[in-house]
């Protein structure tokens, strides 16, 4: 298990660059952040170079899965971000599936979203890159989005059935939606390509609020979990004593 820095949430507001240069000051060794398309890639290149940090993820375009009508302009955006991805050295995309559409049967819209994916795979093979989709929480941050139970997210890759496209298991959202973090994650282990941690509620720093993350990461290890758990929360005040005081756990 390896820990990254969402750049994007835990330093709001500071310079990509810079906020990359302090997730290596405080230690870390790997970082992620959303959107692609409105940051300088060559300037994070090159701060990679700098810093030696990886990059452990970043979100594809956000464009509805489930909607059939719109898979080409997916498509289209996925290779995008795979030409984004190939920039940077990056392996690992996350994909949103877009709010639930009024009026069309949930069987419907799954469908879509299982025949969209099921487009991508020849793409990410090419690429070497794992598409990674994340079911969010509908109750606070996301009402209307369509995925929110990480059970059916599990569901639908293991129907798409390729190594190339997983679940983002976002360990907050869940336990907004669902709860029961350990047993989930540890019996779907093969089907998450990366992770998320933020305190719940309020989504602050890790050791604010009612999970217990040194039981949860101590879980994830014993299970085997080889992946990044991306550190997505947001402080009010310095992040940096709140990022060495986890790296240092």
């Amino acid at each position: 298990m390896r820990l990254s820095v969402c750049v994007d949430a835990v330093f709001r507001g500071v310079e990509k660059a810079e906020a990359v240069r302090r997730a290596a000051e405080a230690g870390y060794g790997a970082y992620e952040f959303w959107s692609w398309w409105d940051k300088d890639l060559d300037a994070l290149s090159r701060v990679q170079e700098e810093t030696g940090l990886a990059p452990a993820a970043m979100c594809t375009r956000f464009v509805s899965l489930v909607d059939p009508a719109r898979r080409d302009e997916y498509l289209a955006g996925l290779r995008e971000s795979l030409d984004a991805a190939r920039l940077l050295g990056c392996r690992t995309l996350i994909s949103q599936t877009g709010n639930e559409r009024e009026g069309i049967p949930r069987e419907e819209q799954r469908a879509s979203l299982v025949e969209g994916l099921r487009a991508c795979v020849p793409l990410l093979e090419e690429a070497g890159v794992t598409l990674t989709v994340e079911p969010l929480n509908t109750a606070i941050n996301h009402p209307g989005y369509y995925l929110s139970s990480s059970d059916e997210a599990f569901g639908i890759v293991r129907e798409v059935g390729s190594p190339y496209v997983k679940v983002l298991y976002d360990i907050y959202h869940q336990q907004v939606t669902e709860g029961d973090l350990i047993r989930r994650i540890a019996g779907n282990l093969d089907w998450i390509g990366h992770m998320h941690a933020a305190g719940h509620p309020g989504r602050g720093e890790l050791d604010q609020g009612e999970i217990h993350y040194p039981n949860v990461f101590r879980a994830i290890r014993e299970a085997g979990y080889e992946g990044y758990v991306g550190l997505e929360y947001f402080t009010d005040g310095d992040p940096m004593p709140g990022l060495r005081r986890w790296l240092a756990y």
